[in-house]
């Protein structure tokens, strides 16, 4: 019988000390792809041991790659060649990881063996003919339902040619399919992108020695060539990052710093955003770790202002948002997000899931074809509906260092598909949040 989570968060508190966040789950995703058709063995510290990664890593030992670890986030990755990969004797199941699912479609598309991509519920709903579509294009084979969602069967032996393709909504995931599937493409795959998106697979390839060319909102690989092992440090995650971010901004008192943060600067949005309501928070030690740029970030609590998000910055922080709406209602005057359509299909709808649950609490949030408009206000007491969204859960656990009572979160399980020790260490910090079991 599955175990039900629910949070119950007290009213209240301030976020003080320093902490260390999980490993970037993105890059996580990436280091087990690359690592394991690149040619020799690639070493890994800072991987992130949550469900979502541990997806990947699970459907890359279905396909025969031998992996040591992880323990304590770090792991040996045999790699098994750009030809290496063997058919999987039953389908890959990503759980409730679209990462994942998105990046494998074009990694399988080239194979000599067919396969087949599932997940539970939630992944089961989610739009996937953005990544097919432009794969079929390329010569792939690959079959959905009729509504275009997984499960997905991709047929082997297909014969790939490389596509110059603009991509009529900037994803970071549907890029990376691209190029994943582009390494066995014959010829040139050119991804040219209306606005910046987060870049770590063009990092990571050229980690791994794959030459490529980034020309402005392009980026060009030719097929055929091959990956050579490397060593990879895995910053902590900016978006699990983000709810401490918000959280000291919005509770008086506080002053926090979060150690070995990736900010990479298709990854910052959520920084600029909060810079621009007024918060502060400044960036210590930059460096410089496996490619990938990495500070700490320390963060005093500001009393916080609404404002228009800029578009340009919406792609930049796509994935905090549930966290931003709380600063938004924390804040004076009215924020209005627009161009953010995309939240609309993630884990769950996340604007209209944001809108009722912060309506629930008595804050004025009206949901928008593409955002919301946010008044700011009191943060009342109540319950509230993850819908089974990890960001969602964990937002409204933050929203309760504001709130006038108790804030009840329904259906919290999912917090470790991206946040292991979520609550743990929120109460270390100053967060007073219980988990609640149910049968």
């Amino acid at each position: 019988m599955t175990m039900k989570i629910d949070y119950v968060a007290a009213p209240g508190g301030a976020l003080r000390g320093r902490a260390r966040v999980p490993g970037d789950k993105s890059i996580s995703h990436r280091s087990v792809m690359l690592g394991s058709i690149a040619e020799g063995v690639t070493r890994v510290s800072g991987f992130l041991e949550a469900e979502d990664a541990l997806a990947t890593l699970g459907a890359f030992r279905q396909m025969g790659v031998t992996v040591e670890g992880p323990v304590d986030g770090r792991m040996t990755i045999h790699g098994a060649g750009m030809h290496g990969l063997k058919a999987p004797s039953e389908p890959l199941n990503l759980g409730n990881s679209g990462t994942s699912m998105r990046l494998l479609c074009g990694l399988l598309s080239g194979q000599p063996f067919d396969s087949v991509l599932t997940g539970d519920a939630s992944l089961s709903r989610r739009p996937m003919r953005r990544v097919t579509e432009p794969l079929r294009r390329m010569g792939a084979t690959i079959e959905t339902t009729a509504e275009g969602t997984a499960p997905i069967r991709i047929f082997g032996k297909q014969s790939l040619h490389g596509i110059d393709y603009r991509l009529p909504v900037a994803s970071a995931q549907v890029k990376s399919a691209l190029l994943l599937a582009g390494l066995y493409a014959q010829g040139e795959t050119s991804v040219e992108e209306p606005a910046p998106t987060r870049d770590h697979t063009e990092r990571m390839l050229a980690g791994f020695g794959y030459p490529l060319r980034r020309e402005g909102s392009r980026v060009t690989l030719q097929g055929g060539g091959k990956l050579t092992a490397t060593e990879l440090d895995v910053p902590t995650d900016i978006s699990s990052a983000a709810f401490f971010l918000v959280g000291a901004s919005i509770a008086p008192d506080s002053e926090l710093v979060l150690e070995h943060v990736g900010i990479n600067p298709t990854r910052t949005g959520v920084i600029d955003i909060l810079r621009l309501m007024g918060a502060k928070i400044e960036v210590l030690d930059s460096r410089m770790v496996g490619g990938e740029p990495v500070a700490d970030l320390k963060v005093v609590s500001r009393p916080l202002r609404g404002i228009q998000i800029p578009e340009k910055l919406v792609p930049l922080a796509i994935d905090e948002f549930p966290v931003l709406f709380v600063a938004a209602a924390c804040a004076e005057g009215e924020t209005v997000l627009t161009g953010a359509a995309e939240l609309r299909v993630k884990e769950s709808d996340r604007i209209q899931v944001m809108a009722d649950g912060l309506g629930a609490l008595g804050i004025d949030a009206c949901p928008t074809p593409d955002g919301m408009i946010v008044r700011g206000g009191r943060i009342g007491s109540g319950r509230v509906a993850s819908h089974g969204d990890h960001r969602i859960a964990m937002a409204f656990a933050i929203a309760a260092l504001r709130a006038s009572g108790p804030i009840e979160i329904d259906d919290c399980a999912n917090v470790n598909t991206s946040f292991p020790g979520f609550t743990e260490l929120a109460r270390r910090l100053g967060l007073n949040v219980e988990v609640v079991r149910h049968a």
